[in-house]
């Protein structure tokens, strides 16, 4: 008895989108029953590495830059193909691949996307830098949207993702004013990473990290590479519009730099409601005794009101040795009334003496919370 033509299709579906399209394709030769089921999977996944070509031994004696070429011609046509048999919505869309800066094949197979306007999850990994073109702002019904190497060139109408809750945006290129846009185009957006190290951004514009904050009012999920912050000009105060945050996430966090502790503690206060914060540290050079004395001229006067009434996790990643990383760690200590537990990981290229040293700095340090278990390793 055949039990798994007998499933409902919701069910068939859902298995057919956990194999790879071309696996699913496949299963067209079964049955006549099962001959169209595939195209009507929700969810299509293309990755070029994964993409194997049927007549692979045609093209082996060609040179190296001809048979990619050939392979790549025949992933698109493959592409193609499915987006012109496919039938019904399509939910979930993701290409993985190698890409010039423009690309006309990939221009039509977002323009076709557009047209169905039935997306929910787009996922680029395009690695090359990849100019997107207009019609990304036509998928208007997006809640997930992913974006890996690509340049942000044109400026979205207001509120054309107005149904987008995740962005995920690595190593975009993109101006100022073009990044703020883009988050100000999703007023749903709950969850944003943006990990974009030096020389994506253009720091060309008057913004500031006011601006980009103001950009987020509902953001509940916040991953960011420090660096992107020192794009944007630090003012004396940030709004406090980050309410609804609960999760925090820094990396590459450079505390050598005079205006790390500062704008930290800035976007602490931004965030009242904060439950989890997480850092990885960067290691640099030490920072100059000048830049020190700056640093805690700014502690005495913002740290008095300063308080993380929700914080309940802490977590450090790569903590050294630097004059500010063990103030900033005590400060969150004694701020934090509610905290539960304080994870602090150092650098393996710090001796034993000084991790001794700093560990007994911080087990003994006077905490807000009674309960707090604090972990150094």
């Amino acid at each position: 008895m055949d039990r798994i033509s007998k499933l409902p299709v919701g069910i068939i579906e859902t298995i057919l989108c956990l194999l790879p399209i071309q696996e699913a394709a496949r299963t067209s030769i079964l049955s006549k029953e099962w001959r169209y089921h595939w195209t009507k999977i929700p969810k299509l996944v293309f990755i070029e590495d994964q993409f194997q070509v049927s007549t692979e031994l045609s093209v082996s004696n060609k040179p190296s830059k001809r048979r990619k070429m050939a392979k790549r011609s025949k992933f698109f046509h493959a592409i193609c193909q499915v987006l012109l048999i496919h039938e019904g919505p399509i939910h979930d869309f993701t290409l993985e691949m190698q890409v010039d800066n423009s690309c006309v094949d990939i221009d039509h197979i977002l323009l076709h996307l557009s047209k169905k306007n039935t997306l929910k999850m787009l996922k680029l990994d395009l690695h090359g830098k990849y100019t997107l073109p207009l019609s990304l702002f036509s998928l208007h019904q997006l809640t997930d949207l992913y974006l890996c190497d690509c340049d942000l060139e044109h400026q979205p109408p207001s509120t054309v993702f107005g149904s987008l809750t995740t962005l995920n945006l690595y190593e975009i290129g993109s101006s100022q004013k073009a990044l703020l846009r883009l988050l100000s185009s999703c007023p749903l957006l709950k969850r944003l990473t943006i990990m974009c190290d030096g020389g994506t951004i253009d720091d060309s514009g008057d913004s500031t990290i006011a601006d980009l904050i103001k950009c987020m009012p509902g953001i509940e999920c916040l991953s960011v590479l420090f660096f992107i912050f020192l794009f944007f000009p630090l003012p004396k105060e940030l709004p406090t519009t980050l309410v609804h945050l609960k999760y925090l996430h820094l990396e590459w966090v450079w505390f050598r730099h005079e205006y790390a502790v500062p704008f930290l503690v800035l976007l602490l206060r931004s965030a009242p409601n904060l439950e989890k914060l997480k850092l990885e540290i960067s290691a640099e050079d030490d920072m100059s005794y000048e830049s020190y004395v700056k640093i805690h001229s700014f502690q005495h006067k913002y740290y008095s009101d300063f308080m993380l009434e929700h914080l309940n996790e802490l977590e450090i990643l790569h903590f050294g040795d630097a004059l500010n990383e063990l103030d900033f760690v005590k400060l969150i200590l004694a701020k934090s009334p509610v905290l539960k537990k304080a994870r602090i990981l150092m650098w393996d290229e710090i001796d034993k003496d000084e991790k001794l040293r700093i560990s007994n700095i911080l087990l003994s340090s006077p905490c807000a919370s009674p309960v707090v278990k604090i972990s150094v390793r």
